[in-house]
């Protein structure tokens, strides 16, 4: 049967147009209805024959010279072809004889948009807003969001996609905007609110639920986030992104147990992403399981290789095994990817501390100091590498100059008095180091990681006794 009409209205349409072109070639034709017009139209356009769609609609006002939906599907192929100045008096005189088409005020939106004149769309809308009811209502409300966002005015976004909710709770489109823009806007407790409402109305609508857990979780209220995300899962169990919200939140209360099965579930639902792979490594990370950690991080390699980050990551859990020649072989394919990034040239510099090659650890401690000469972590690195090296003089330079960068940090008075301990200048070392407790004496304990042996200098004793009677 479908077959059967499908052929009769190819047949249909084939006599319509012979008949048309009958007509524009002044031969004997028969009548062609105002509708008829509108089928040609669309034949053109659906052949993406712009220029015989505009024809076709201009022969037809010749026809019927008031019919303000042929006006409107003229302004249409004159929008679809930047012809919007002349789009907008097509529109304009299709007003006077029709204000019942909602085709018109969207028409007329776009019109003014591409004109890159906002605020009369705005002001258009907002008054077509009183005329229409129902669907066609909806139809505007969205257009005026789409108009609000271009126009930047993203709380009158909100308001709108609210505006459709109230009207209709069960509206998708809408349900999924609103996430979005909550918190994009950091609306929370208003779609809290709007989506308890309709819960109360559809307690079966599993993104109203999940658009509610995720409010409170812009709240970071993730204990009723994750509650309500249960919910969600309950009525649509393949819900990956509710899986993927509530593995965050059990995340951000350190339930990593939790959080990797829930993460482990959107691996099931959906296509796998290095994030997730990611995101489960560090519930690893967090829970001691390095190897476990390290797996994943790897598995986040093969999805997106040319991420440094992902490759410091598996260094690190090497790092803490004290397996240094593994994690300088990562930090090497990281650096072949972000050559300069600190964090990467200290944990290189870390691996050959360790394993004595002080010299190459002191270049690389040097480009993390270059990379960001106002981090106090790196000058330190810098200068406790110096100092393991014997390097002393240098050491003692280097805390002036990190003194000066870094605005004087206390710690930097510490590792100065240090190195001149260690030089054997103990009158200068020992005016550094009351300098150094009259500003941060908890510092004292960095103080004695480079100096151990510090206690059994008297003079040092007295210092610290002096401080602690003084206090």
């Amino acid at each position: 049967m479908k077959e059967q009409s499908y052929h009769e209205d190819r047949e249909e349409i084939k006599e319509l147009l012979r008949q048309y072109q009958n007509l524009k070639g002044g031969r004997s034709h028969s009548f062609i209805e105002e509708d008829d017009f509108d089928r040609i139209i669309d034949y053109y356009d659906d052949k993406d024959n712009l220029g015989e769609a505009l024809q076709a609609a201009e022969v037809g006002l010749e026809q019927f010279p008031y019919s303000s939906a042929l006006m409107i599907r003229k302004a249409d192929i004159l929008l679809a072809t930047r012809h919007y100045e002349e789009a907008l008096s097509i529109l304009e005189i299709a007003e006077l004889y029709d204000t019942s088409n909602i085709d018109l005020y969207i028409l007329k939106t776009d019109t003014y948009l591409a004109l890159d004149q906002q605020q009369k769309a705005v002001d258009l809308l907002e008054a077509a807003l009183q005329r229409f009811e129902s669907e066609e209502r909806l139809e505007l409300l969205f257009q005026l969001t789409d108009v609000y966002d271009d126009y930047e005015e993203f709380e009158k976004v909100f308001d709108c996609l609210k505006l459709i909710l109230e009207q209709e709770p069960n509206n998708e489109e809408a349900l999924y905007k609103i996430c979005f823009w909550t918190d994009f806007t950091g609306r929370n407790e208003e779609s809290i609110r709007l989506h308890q409402a309709i819960i109360e109305e559809y307690p079966y609508n599993e993104i109203a639920w999940f658009n509610l857990a995720a409010a409170y979780q812009g709240l970071k209220l993730y204990e009723k986030a994750i509650d309500a995300y249960q919910y969600a899962i309950v009525i649509e169990e393949k819900f990956d992104y509710a899986y993927r919200n509530m593995g965050d939140a059990y995340l951000r209360l350190r339930k990593y147990k939790e959080a990797i099965e829930a993460l482990e579930k959107v691996l099931e639902l959906a296509r796998p992403e290095d994030v997730i792979y990611e995101a489960i490594g560090h519930c690893y990370h967090r829970m001691g399981n390095y190897a476990l950690a390290r797996q994943n991080y790897k598995k986040a390699t093969h999805l997106n290789p040319d991420d440094a980050k992902l490759h410091y990551k598996v260094a690190v859990t090497y790092m803490l095994e004290k397996q240094w020649q593994s994690a300088i072989r990562h930090i090497e394919v990281a650096m072949r990817i972000n050559r300069n990034a600190a964090e990467l040239n200290l944990a290189m510099g870390e691996c050959l501390l360790m394993l004595e090659r002080s010299k190459e650890a002191i270049q690389y401690f040097g480009n993390a100091v270059s990379s960001r000469p106002k981090n106090a972590a790196c000058w330190q690195a810098l200068i406790r590498c110096l100092i393991q090296a014997d390097m002393l003089e240098d050491a003692a330079e280097q805390c002036l100059v990190a003194m000066d960068k870094t605005i004087n940090k206390p710690i930097f008075i510490f590792y100065y008095s240090a190195s001149l301990f260690l030089l054997g200048r103990q009158k200068e070392a020992l005016l550094q180091l009351e300098k150094g407790m009259e500003k941060a004496p908890k510092l004292m304990k960095k103080f004695m990681e480079i100096l151990p042996s510090v206690l059994q200098n008297p003079s040092v004793v007295d210092v610290i006794a002096r401080y602690k009677k003084g206090k």
